[in-house]
């Protein structure tokens, strides 16, 4: 928020909160890294992709 030290609605300072990536060490086993996220992401597009085909046939 311009000109305040905190937040309006939740009244954090800005900046707070958990850091980033693995400097916050909730990467237990891998599955929210981006490598996976995107994984996921080119899966469920190849799904949709395959589906528009069906139809098309």
């Amino acid at each position: 928020m311009k000109g305040r030290k905190r937040c309006r609605l939740h009244g954090g300072a800005s900046g707070s909160g958990a850091p980033m990536g693995e400097a916050n060490g909730s990467f237990i086993h891998g599955g929210w890294t981006r490598e996976a996220i995107e994984l996921r992401r080119q899966g469920a597009r190849l799904l949709r992709d395959l589906r528009r085909l069906r139809r098309s046939c």
